[in-house]
């Protein structure tokens, strides 16, 4: 079984958005309805268009079966809906800050050997046209936060160092846990040129809480072989993961599916693989005609996987958020997810994120 997450390619219509600030956000139905020439011939042929409302002339594949998805824990950030999606359903949401506390600051700098500008909510990419400068005369990382619960360290890996941003940032993770403040993830900000011309790297790495109970770790308990693709690993923080390739982008992530599938035959096993670019490059930045473009790409890669599936595997394509690129501001949007899904014998009955852990136990007929 293979489950592929498209971060942030939400279907619109979550009916709390308007409590996040996120009423009428619709990832898809607006680049459909404002990109005329946005074909997603092998999506649709999974039931996208169903979900869309678009009904194309094709009709859908005969083993397909959609859903549309609705997110039950609070919050519209990475790791919340991947845990949702796996069966870990937040009860508490994790927090948020528009800066970080000053005696967490000195703690963090004491630990991490250094001092750190910012400290402030604002996009990853403004505050290195802010504070690249001056990180690059101080020496000093940049801290910084965004509407989820995120802390996020940018150092210049020539400069600063690669694997000492990283330690940077796992001591921040530790300080975080010990003192038990509830930040989903912290996140390694890597990049690399000069000033006027910053560029980030695809080193990132994330740094996340430990997840409650999911069905990976049921799986695991059973023997199945579990395989993270792309950041999975970060954001389960190792947890329920026996395999993890690490990957920079959707292509080496679409290659890196390729491949394992071919490899992995004989045994059962279950492949969750994240795909980034649709939300890292496009969706925060509002790039549009971007985000169709990664679309195409994803989909062009899909019509020629969806030959490899027999009759005895199982497909399942999802989302964790929203990030409309024609909503205000940079960050997620609280949506529904569509969720598409090959080979599977009967009606999914699907409704919230966490159905589709339901659906993965059902199939390796696992315990509920």
């Amino acid at each position: 079984m293979i489950c592929i997450v498209l971060d942030s390619v939400g279907c619109g219509g979550a009916p709390d958005a308007v409590a996040y600030g996120d009423e009428g956000a619709d990832t898809l139905g607006h680049l459909h309805a404002r990109i005329p020439d946005l074909q997603l011939p092998n999506l649709s042929s999974l039931g996208l268009g169903e979900i869309l409302g678009l009904h194309p002339e094709t009709p859908p594949h005969q083993g397909a079966r959609w859903a549309r998805l609705t997110e039950t824990s609070s919050g519209k950030d990475t790791t919340t809906g991947h845990w949702e999606l796996m069966g870990c359903v937040l009860e508490k949401p994790f927090v948020t800050f528009e800066a970080f506390p000053g005696d967490f600051l000195i703690e963090l700098s004491k630990r991490a050997g250094c001092g750190f500008i910012g400290n402030r909510a604002t996009s990853g990419t403004t505050i290195l046209d802010e504070l690249g400068e001056d990180h690059l005369l101080t020496g000093k990382p940049i801290l910084y936060t965004s509407a989820d619960s995120v802390l996020q360290i940018a150092a210049h890996e020539e400069h600063f160092g690669l694997q000492r941003l990283w330690d940077v940032c796992q001591a921040a993770r530790t300080l975080l846990d010990e003192k038990n403040m509830r930040v989903g993830r912290v996140i390694a900000r890597p990049f690399v040129g000069d000033v006027g011309n910053f560029q980030r790297t695809g080193n990132r790495h994330d740094y996340s809480m430990m997840p409650g109970e999911t069905v990976l770790d049921h799986l695991v308990s059973r023997g199945v072989r579990t395989i993270g693709v792309g950041k999975i690993s970060d954001i389960f923080a190792g947890s329920g993961i026996t395999e993890s390739h690490p990957t920079k982008s959707n292509l080496e992530g679409m290659q890196t599916l390729d491949r394992l599938w071919s490899e992995n035959r004989s045994q059962p096993h279950f492949i969750l693989a994240n795909l980034v670019d649709f939300d890292s490059l496009h969706g925060h930045r509002r790039n549009p005609q971007g985000y169709a473009d990664c679309l195409r790409e994803f989909d062009g890669w899909l019509g020629s996987f969806l030959p490899e599936i027999a009759a005895k595997d199982r497909l399942m394509i999802t989302a964790d958020h929203g990030n409309d690129p024609y909503h205000h501001g940079t960050d997620h949007t609280r949506e529904q997810v569509p969720l598409l899904t090959l080979n599977f014998p009967c009606e999914l009955n699907a409704k919230y994120f966490c159905d589709v852990a339901r659906i993965v136990e059902a199939y390796f007929a696992l315990p509920k």
